[in-house]
């Protein structure tokens, strides 16, 4: 079987699997973010914190919830790694320095997940299951609380109510990414990953030195860290590494597990809004992007100039032969197309145009089909300005869902969409310009261009993957790229809820023959088109400096 077969057949498999869980999974997290109930497990949690699950709560009281409790992550994860090396189970590590703390508590809070340090070098057991395992869960339900919330400021009419956070977030947890993750990582287990509270082992000679391997509970973060999109690996070289990912199938697995909850929460939401047909309409956008820049993006890998890529079959440099470049390439679209991170293969040593389609899949918003929560409530605020958009292209007024699309609307659809291109740009404007910060790129030239664009690519979006040729354990890059972080996750949470908050006050617009039918081919199209003509708009120019420079040359 040739590579290029063997690439497309695992995207078929892939795709099949999604397919099959859609539905059943899709209604399922619809039930329980509309369920009455609490579980016994939930009641004491609720206790524990303090909270009152049944009290709804404003736009504004849901935020403050989510910052207090980002708030408390954050202080937590830092003290936490400032204290290693007075904890049990530090391994012998010392403690982390505080640039390097701070920027790591806020990735894992954040959703982000960008490591500056060697996992297996640095990181303990606490720190790694008491810590970044934690922020692995809570994030990605802070994310899915978010997304609906959005969607329950459309279903919703004339009340500002939209939910209780501390319900969203607590279901979200115990009853949708513990269950899945706890299922994820006996397959991992069963697989050959690592899953263990041992020590540091010698396992031989290397190089004229020894070899050491740490044990730890590997498994169990590796399928929470792809289901909840988060990407932090607990080795260095990530999903590439055997013990996180043994074999072929484990890395389609986890392909599986980075898209499964983004992809069906299309469902839930068209169960939610009380129209299927408009959840389809979301996936079918989600699935043109996904399909398209896989194809790209397996096109650009696979292609045979030279007779090193011709004897390899496509550019192997950088990607582990068991996975291949069809594998790779797959992997390396789902991780940037979502905001999970993690890697399989070496990005830096893509082909030019391949880094480009990475950073451009970062670009777009991470909406095809995003993060875990993250990637629905952002092609939702891409679906409302395709809306004004075709409002304003036959003199109506805008309509989504049966709620009007007015200036208060636009303006933080528009905020929302601006933030993180400005974070961006001028975060590596000023890495560019100031005499320190180049010093930390491996490469010159374009491609040295590209290392520092991808980081703030990576921080602003909460992606969490890197180039790796650029040395960001320093204290400009571990100071920057945490405040990237910080504005990249909560500021588009603000536009988003308060989006949301004024939907909610609307009450319905009865459609008309002249209202656009959002479930139809032609509004899926339109929402492509959007989302490509802004993305490109937006940093085009910055892409040519860089990927498409170094692509062309």
């Amino acid at each position: 079987m040739g590579p290029v077969l063997a690439g497309v057949l695992q995207l078929l498999a892939l795709i099949g699997a999604l397919a099959l869980v859609y539905i059943p999974l899709g209604t399922y997290m619809a039930r329980v973010y509309s369920s009455r109930k609490h579980l016994r497990l939930e009641k004491w949690i609720y206790k524990g914190i303090g909270a009152d699950p049944d009290t709804e709560m404003t736009w504004t009281a849901y935020l403050r919830g989510i910052l207090a409790f980002s708030a408390v992550g954050v202080l937590f994860l830092y003290l936490l790694q400032r204290l290693q090396g007075v904890l049990p189970g530090s391994m012998g590590f010392s403690s982390v320095n505080p640039a390097q703390s701070f920027n790591t508590a806020v990735s894992f809070v954040t959703n982000t997940n960008w490591q500056s340090y060697y996992g297996e070098q640095t990181m303990g057991h606490v720190v790694q299951t008491a810590g970044l395992a934690v922020q692995n869960f809570v994030s990605a339900a802070v994310g899915m609380a978010v997304a609906v919330a959005l969607v329950r400021g459309f279903a919703r009419s004339r009340t500002g109510e939209l939910g209780n956070f501390w319900s969203d977030l607590v279901r979200g947890t115990v009853r949708i990414l513990v269950p899945i993750a706890v299922v994820g990582a006996l397959v991992l287990v069963a697989c050959g990953a690592l899953q263990n509270f041992s020590g540091i082992h010698e396992v031989g000679q290397f190089m004229g030195g020894s070899q050491q391997w740490n044990g730890g509970a590997v498994a169990s973060q590796e399928a929470i860290k792809e289901l909840g999109t988060n990407g932090g690996g607990y080795f260095n070289a990530n999903s590439a590494h055997p013990f996180e990912n043994p074999t072929p199938f484990t890395n389609l697995f986890e392909i599986f597990l980075i898209l499964v909850i983004p992809f069906s929460l299309t469902r839930t939401f068209g169960v939610l809004v009380g129209s299927v047909r408009q959840g389809y309409a979301i996936l079918a956008a989600m699935g043109a992007i996904w399909l398209g820049f896989t194809a790209l993006m397996m096109w650009t890998e696979f292609a045979h100039h030279g007779p090193a890529l011709q004897a390899a079959g496509g550019a192997m440099e950088g990607k582990e032969v068991r996975f291949g470049v069809g594998g790779s390439s797959i992997f390396a679209v789902a991780t940037t197309l979502t905001s999970t991170g993690a890697v399989d293969s070496f990005h830096s040593s893509f082909t030019g145009l391949g880094g480009g389609v990475t950073m451009l899949s970062m670009m777009l918003g991470e909406i095809a089909p995003g993060g875990t929560g993250s990637g629905l409530y952002g092609i939702l605020i891409m679906a409302v300005i395709a809306v004004f958009i075709a409002g304003l292209m036959v003199g109506r007024t805008p309509e989504y869902l049966g709620k009007k699309i007015g200036g208060r609307e636009m303006k933080l659809a528009a905020c929302y969409i601006l933030i993180t291109p400005a974070l961006v740009l001028v975060f590596t404007a000023a890495s560019m310009a100031l005499p320190t910060p180049p010093n930390s790129m491996l490469n010159s030239g374009a491609h040295g261009f590209s290392e520092v664009l991808y980081a703030f690519t990576s921080a602003a979006n909460n992606n969490g993957s890197a180039f790796a040729g650029l040395n960001a354990n320093t204290d400009w890059f571990n100071t920057m790229t945490g405040i990237a972080m910080l504005l990249g996750r909560f500021l588009p949470m603000v536009f988003v809820l308060a989006l949301a908050g004024s939907l909610a006050e609307q009450k319905p617009v009865p459609a008309t023959a002249g209202t656009l039918r959002t479930e139809k081919p032609l509004f899926t199209g339109l929402l492509v088109g959007a989302i490509l003509i802004i993305t490109g708009l937006t940093y085009f120019p910055a892409l040519a400096l860089g990927p498409l420079a170094e692509g062309l040359a």
